[in-house]
């Protein structure tokens, strides 16, 4: 009997396992749609992927894009994208990012993430600050 619970719970924490890893493949391909939109000029798609909330604060795409190119041109045009760690906080799922500009920088940036009609959005770009005196 012992031996069938012991089962029972690999089982589901191996299902759960599974289920992590599904968002956090969702949660990247919102991330990288959004990403890839902007560099189309594509700015109704990239707008769709933000949260109501980043909605009500720029109300149209061209107001989302005008903000992003302006204020995250490495976000806009990034020469790479790098994906980090995915974490939980605060009842968001929080993807790290890092955006490397055409001069060779990397920005790292902590996407805060909601679920939403139809999938996941995003509803919060945060930038990190530089850690490198730190490390």
């Amino acid at each position: 009997m012992k031996l069938i619970r012991l089962a029972g719970a690999a089982v589901l924490s191996l299902a759960a396992s599974f289920a992590v890893a599904d968002e956090a493949a969702d949660i990247r391909d919102v991330i990288g749609d959004q990403v890839t939109a902007f560099g189309a000029g594509d700015l109704p798609t990239a707008y769709s992927y933000a949260s109501p909330g980043i909605q009500a604060i720029f109300p149209s795409p061209e107001i989302f894009g005008g903000m992003v190119r302006q204020g995250y041109p490495m976000i806009w045009h990034p020469a790479e994208v790098v994906y980090f760690d995915l974490r939980t906080e605060g009842g968001k799922w929080v993807q790290r990012m890092g955006f490397r500009d055409g001069a060779g920088a990397l920005h790292l940036f902590d996407y805060e993430m909601i679920p939403g009609t139809g999938g996941w959005r995003i509803d919060g770009v945060v930038p990190v600050p530089d850690q490198g005196a730190a490390v």
